[in-house]
């Protein structure tokens, strides 16, 4: 039998990449997932989005499969998507501190743990580029086990998979609609939204004072945009909401960022002004995780609507509020 070491780092890479494309699949991510990591604009395409997934599957099939020269050249595949991957988060954790991916499936934020483990894998590449061509050309890794490496490779597949089940996500419950209800004025009937009180957190604007969440939208609707001017998504955001404050009149838009007003490269001093949360209490509070996210407040102290997350989503987010207000979508 062939030796473990020179086996292990094509069979766990394998591993991996599969498990990681099942769960992409299971809950499959979009253009807006690209957007947040800063993947190069000329790859970011729904096609490439949508087979993206299926990639991951495929190469850690062919990881498990091939040795030789067909082997080596999955493992150089294997190191250059896993090294893009690790240069995407390092990035986006120094330029983004509230950056997230959906690496396996599921949105976490990026922390330095996710820089590690992505650290790791691409070790784990170029060890299995540095092996898989002394293993069998058809077959690669599983056909160099042998009876007694297939045994402990049934074993730990078991374990894995019992492991699986018992951590696999049961599902949220289904969450409050969130699509756009009555928003401004006080006394108006109330739409069918599971409405809660509009936290009182204390925010930093543009010019340095201070003001809370409730104080803001106290007089009028206030509809809050959380983006960052590192967050690729973000873009589309920023560049609309004039078109936004244009096209809603009754409501304040106001982008919300997580850095203070004199670290922060985009600010607002002019009314409607930017807000500031550099302790990042926002964001847990209004239940959103990443940006771009809107917030609808209502002028009579509850949230009104949201929160939404995705550029595409708060367009049509925007669009709801519009037809809420004048009864019709709004002009193309």
């Amino acid at each position: 039998m062939t030796s473990a070491l020179l086996l292990a780092p094509a069979l766990i890479l394998g591993g991996v990449l599969i498990a990681s494309g099942v769960l992409k699949l299971r809950t499959p991510g979009g253009l807006d997932e690209f957007d947040r990591l800063g993947v190069p604009k000329a790859l970011r395409r729904e096609w490439i989005a949508r087979l993206h997934p299926w990639g991951e599957l495929l190469l850690g099939i062919l990881l498990l499969v091939l040795g030789g020269v067909l082997g080596l050249l999955a493992a150089l595949a294997a190191v250059v998507l896993l090294g893009a991957y690790l240069v995407l988060v390092a990035r986006a954790l120094r330029t983004a501190p509230d950056a997230s991916c959906a690496c396996f499936g599921t949105t976490k934020r990026i922390t330095a743990v996710t820089v590690v483990r992505n650290a790791w894998l691409t070790a784990l590449a170029l060890f299995a580029a540095a092996t898989s061509w002394t293993l069998p050309l058809l077959g690669g890794p599983l056909a160099a086990l042998g009876v007694a490496g297939w045994g402990w490779v049934i074993a730990l597949a078991a374990t894995a998979v019992t492991v699986a089940l018992i951590m696999w996500p049961e599902g949220e419950p289904d969450a409050a609609p969130q699509t756009a209800v009555e928003p401004v004025v006080q006394g108006e009937e109330e739409a069918d939204y599971l409405r809660s009180i509009t936290p009182a957190l204390p925010l930093t604007l543009a010019d340095g004072s201070s003001r809370t969440l409730r104080e803001l939208s106290s007089r009028r609707a206030l509809l809050v945009l959380a983006v960052s001017p590192t967050c690729g998504s973000c873009e589309q955001v920023i560049a609309s909401r004039a078109r936004w404050r244009e096209l809603l009149p009754e409501l304040d838009i106001r982008m919300l960022f997580t850095t203070s007003p004199e670290n922060s490269t985009l600010l607002e001093t002019e009314h409607p002004a930017s807000l500031h949360d550099p302790d990042r209490h926002v964001a847990p509070s209004l239940g959103y995780r990443s940006t771009p996210s809107a917030v609808l407040l209502g002028a009579d102290g509850m949230l009104a609507g949201g929160p939404v997350t995705g550029s595409k989503e708060i367009a049509e987010f925007i669009d709801d509020v519009y037809e809420s207000l004048h009864g019709e979508r709004p002009p193309a």
